[in-house]
């Protein structure tokens, strides 16, 4: 029994001391738990809420047209000798574009000069021979007088025919050889040299377009009817063509003509922008997009395109704390022009908000600025030097 009692008792201590040491180790473990991880800051790109003079640009869609446009064709009958152009060139007013066979001509003109000094050579004669009868007087006859004297006026009307007959047949001559009636590209060549030509064919032996200026033929809503008419009446308003993937710019102009009727089955306006165009930026037949400025405004508070969100509610925009905390602020926006867009209400200048990486950010997130490669704002003074260059073409 003794035995018994002893090994009930050992079993008890061993228990304990185990119990013991199991709660040691909970308390340990507790104690040396690491706390929960603090959300991480989410990357975005922030932007500075800016205030300065903003273009107003209106947009729009056009094709390119040629100043003028000529078929060039035979004036007279005849084969083609020569041809004077290269397909593709760029021919000045004046220059040769082809020989008819002049020879028919300058024939038809020599037979006329020699008709008229023919004719000359007898108003000589008639006119002596009237002197004479004057002289006779009463030894010659009133009728032979008068005869005479019509026979001069008739030769002398007869000289100023033969005339007539010289310039007709010098400028059917001139017309043998074909020149260029306006400086202008050449296109294709559609007769060649051996070629019978006459003034009734339709075929033109070359079309020329003049490049030098050129159009833009666009249109615009007829909204924007007033505003546009109202900075034409205030002075040139300057347009820009640009590639149809807004890429590329491809000349500087200025509008020339609102047309004189809305089309209403479309409800816009046509307009027709002049361009310069002396590297031939601009072709006939392009189509381009226009950015017209009809006007500035001073002091406009601009926001980047992207920091606009769109939310159930409306328009809003991330603006960060000094904690680098990201709240929703509603906002009120006017117009958008190179990638800026003015906040007329919730937004003041000197405010940072968030440009990109908006997708992640919610209420009171922590955010930290990250700026990869290529992404970085423009800077103000970048902005506003463009600014104050569009005004200063705008005022000339």
């Amino acid at each position: 029994m003794r035995r018994r009692g002893g090994w009930l008792l050992t079993l008890m201590i061993l228990a304990g001391a185990g119990g013991a040491y199991a709660w040691q180790g909970r308390e340990h473990a507790a104690a040396t738990k690491p706390a929960a991880r603090a959300p991480a800051p989410v990357p975005v790109t922030l932007a500075p809420v800016e205030q300065g003079p903003l273009a107003v640009v209106l947009g729009g869609l056009g094709t390119v047209q040629a100043y003028n446009t000529v078929q060039v064709r035979s004036r007279v009958d005849g084969e083609i000798l020569k041809i004077g152009f290269r397909e593709g060139q760029v021919v000045r007013k004046g220059d040769l574009l082809a020989q008819v066979d002049p020879r028919p001509y300058q024939a038809a003109l020599d037979q006329a000069k020699a008709k008229k000094a023919q004719d000359e050579a007898n108003v000589k004669n008639a006119r002596a021979d009237l002197e004479r009868y004057t002289k006779l007087g009463d030894y010659a006859s009133r009728q032979q007088t008068d005869t005479q004297a019509a026979t001069v006026n008739q030769l002398t009307a007869q000289i100023a025919a033969d005339q007539a007959a010289i310039d007709n047949a010098t400028t059917q001559l001139s017309y043998a050889t074909i020149q260029a009636p306006i400086d202008g590209v050449t296109g294709f060549r559609l007769i060649d040299v051996g070629n019978i030509v006459n003034a009734a064919q339709q075929t033109a032996i070359v079309t020329i377009t003049q490049v030098e200026p050129i159009f833009v033929v666009y249109t615009a809503p007829e909204e924007q009817l007033r505003e546009v008419t109202r900075a034409l009446a205030a002075g040139p308003v300057p347009v820009e063509a640009w590639s149809t993937d807004a890429m590329t710019r491809l000349s500087e102009g200025r509008l020339d003509l609102v047309n004189n009727q809305v089309d209403t089955a479309t409800g816009t306006i046509r307009l027709k922008a002049s361009f310069a165009n002396k590297d031939h930026a601009l072709w006939p037949g392009l189509s381009v997009s226009t950015r017209m400025r009809t006007g500035t405004i001073p002091d406009a508070v601009t926001v980047p395109d992207d920091a606009v969100q769109h939310g159930p509610k409306g328009l809003y925009a991330f603006v960060v704390d000094d904690q680098k905390r990201a709240h929703m602020q509603p906002i009120t926006v006017g117009r958008s022009t190179d990638g800026r867009t003015q906040v007329t209400k919730g937004l003041t200048p000197g405010q940072t908000v968030i440009w990109r990486g908006q997708s992640r950010v919610q209420e009171g997130a922590l955010v930290a600025e990250a700026k990869p490669a290529g992404q970085e704002a423009r800077p103000q003074e970048a902005r506003q030097a463009d600014n104050a260059a569009l005004a200063s073409s705008e005022a000339r």
